[in-house]
Formats: structure tokens, sequence, C-alpha cells
């Protein structure tokens, strides 16, 4: 496995991190523990460094089954979690509340560490941007855990270039996590140049597009209760069915390279910038490796060219969020 530095910050992590929050969170029933922890073992094997989790995912479960799976080689790997949410009324289960006040951030780095049963957090971001709380307290809380050894470096997710700026200049950002992929390419531009800037690594959450991007999915799809796809304007069926012309696209590449539709999708975000860490997620060991294996195709200047062009000329039917 290739190692990349996240920008100029110094966190040396595997090319190909592994998301983890759909073990236990978001696609449907939580998957089988020992599986799960299996699943991550062998990630480890294959050289997988970098673990994402956080609170929500679950709640909490996600935390304890990365606490538990990644303990027998705890010193080799990065883990990061994340603070910015907290649980809202009715059944306890719904996070659509932000809070990132300084008291709870501090709150909730303790009490993931000892979910996640560490001495310190790798990688702490802030969830989400909370408008009510300035970002320069966010970034003041966090450098104080810092100071006080309890999280290494400090991540911001879906922020905007003002706010990268902002937190910044208080406490430095290691890492943006935002969804990145062929078709969400809302951070090229501002976002990825401020990244640049400033030496900010990025690390593109559904790098295969909630998994559409694997080539797996068509019009006739459909979508399980606890699968919040089901919801998403981008995963109705006649989204579905206009977006196949992204597939296309790539698998005239993947024929080519003798590589699957994923491996190439992975492999153009890799090629965007040295300092990009995709963090797919999976529950299946194949796919584990399939994602893994897109670490070591090379596409040529004229292969992007061909991706960027084809690209350029299709347009995303349905937004990412309803």
């Amino acid at each position: 496995m290739q190692k990349r530095v996240l920008g100029k910050s110094g966190l040396e992590v595997s090319a190909l991190g592994l998301g983890c929050m759909g073990m236990s969170f978001g696609y449907g029933p939580a998957h089988d523990k020992k599986e799960m922890i299996s699943l991550i073992h062998k990630a480890f094997e294959l050289g997988v460094t970098f673990f994402d989790t956080a609170e929500m995912y679950g709640p909490f479960t996600n935390e304890e089954l990365v606490g538990e799976a990644i303990a027998p080689f705890r010193k080799n790997v990065v883990i990061a979690t994340k603070f910015g949410f907290k649980k809202g009324p009715n059944d306890g289960q719904r996070w659509t509340t932000f809070d990132s006040r300084p008291e709870h951030i501090k709150e909730v780095a303790e009490a993931s560490l000892k979910r996640l049963n560490i001495e310190t957090i790798d990688l702490f971001y802030q969830h989400r941007v909370d408008p009510e709380v300035p970002i320069e307290e966010v970034a003041g809380a966090v450098k104080a855990l810092i100071q006080a050894g309890k999280v290494k470096y400090f991540g911001l997710s879906e922020a905007n270039a003002q706010t990268i700026r902002r937190a910044h200049a208080v406490q430095p950002v290691a890492a943006l996590q935002s969804e990145y992929s062929l078709w969400t390419r809302d951070p090229e531009g501002e976002i990825l140049s401020t990244c640049q800037e400033f030496g900010i690594g990025f690390v593109p959450f559904s790098p295969l597009g909630r998994g559409y991007l694997t080539g797996k999915m068509n019009e006739t799809t459909t979508f399980g209760d606890n699968d919040f796809r089901g919801l998403l304007p981008r995963f109705k069926p006649e989204a579905l069915k206009a977006n196949q012309v992204f597939i296309e696209l790539l698998n005239s590449i993947a024929e080519r390279k003798n590589a699957t539709v994923a491996q190439i999708a992975l492999a153009w975000l890799l090629a965007q910038k040295p300092w990009i860490v995709p963090i797919p997620g999976t529950t299946k060991l194949e796919r584990l490796k399939e994602n893994i294996a897109a670490v070591e195709i090379v596409l040529t200047a004229e292969e992007l060219r061909e991706i960027e062009s084809g690209a350029a000329k299709l347009k995303v039917q349905g937004s990412r969020y309803p």
C-alpha cells in the first residue's frame, strides 16, 4: 500500500483509508460485529492505516467497534472521529441538532476516547459547521485538547473556504473531509485551492458516490427502511437511470485497463492531488480488496483528459440531499 501525507501536517496515512460508518449505520441494519472486526483486521493486513468513524454512527456503536478492532495494532494506525452534533428529542437516535460549543467538544472527546479505548484521538473533525458557534471558538477548543494531549490533529468537514481560513488562523487544520467524486465535484475550485494554499489534506467521503459509482445500481435498485439513500433525490429511479451515463464513461476506461468501474473512479480521485486520501466504505471483503487494488492503477494524462472531457458533457440528475 502506498502512503500519502495529509498536506503539510506531517500526518502520514495509507493512500486509501476505510470509512467504517456503513458497518453500523446509514446503509441498512448494523452488520455482525465479529465479521466487521475481521474485515478491519484484513484491511490492516492489506496496508490500510487510516480508519474513519464518528460518535453519531450507530450512534456510538461504530466507535466501539473500531476501537475493539484496532486494539491489536493501535500504534500503527490513524483513527479519525468527529464531534459537532447532539441527540435530539424523541427517540434519541436523531442527530439533527448542531452542537459545537467548546464544553460539548471536550465532553465528546472524553467519551470518544473511552469508546475507542485509546489515549489520543489522531484526527478530530468538526462533523458539520455549527452556525451558532464561531469557528474560532471551535478551533480554540480543539487546540486546548491538542495541548492537553487528548487530540493530535484538527479537521473540518464540509466547511467553506472562509471557514477554513478562519479556523486555520487559530489552530492549523490538518484535513478537510467533504464529499468528492466524479459525480459530486463541489470541492473543485475554491475549496481545493484553499487546501493547497494552506497545506491542508483532503479526505473525500463517499468517493464511490454512496455505491453508485461501482456500476452495481440501476433504476430497479431499491433501498431498505434503514438505508438513508432511499431518501436522497439522487437515488430515485429516474435519477439512477439518467446518471448511468457516468457509469458508461468510467466503464469505457475500465475495460481498457482491465479494471472495474469502482477502481477507475477511485484512481481518478487519487490522480487529482497527491494529498487527497479517499475513504471508501464497505462491509464486504471482495469490495475491500477491489478498492485497495485501485491504488496501483495509474491513469495516463490522456485517460484523465478523456474522463474530464466526457464528464464535462454530463450533468448529474438529483441533488445530494433532500
